[in-house]
């Protein structure tokens, strides 16, 4: 009877487990790998990484003043910036915008000799 209740209680154990793991991981960048961001129209958001890879964030909702200023953000705990996490403010507008999800990264590609 024993084997049976630590083996239904490790199933449950596992489980919990499974469902607080999500289906896919959140991407997250270290605010010290990121070299550069611009954005051209409002509606997403480019990192340069340190290594030369370039990141693509779809703001949640359009951010019109982001193209033409820098911005703004307040870090807590690790310093990295999370995708549906982390918002930020444009500097001389004060208008906010929330980083939506990443594009997967594309590598810096090699220059050709």
């Amino acid at each position: 009877m024993k084997a049976i209740a630590y083996s239904v209680l490790a199933g449950l154990v596992l489980a919990g487990a499974l469902a607080a793991t999500p289906a896919s991981a959140r991407v997250c960048l270290n605010t010290r790998d990121i070299v550069g961001s611009s954005s051209k129209d409002g509606k997403i958001l480019d990192f340069t990484m340190r290594d030369g890879t370039l990141y693509r964030n779809h703001l949640q909702g359009v951010c019109t003043d982001l193209k033409f200023e820098g911005f703004v953000w307040t870090i807590r705990g690790p310093e990295e910036v999370c995708e549906n996490m982390q918002s930020l403010r444009v500097i001389n507008s004060g208008q906010v915008c929330v980083l939506g999800k990443f594009d997967p990264p594309v590598p810096k590609t090699p220059k050709p000799m």
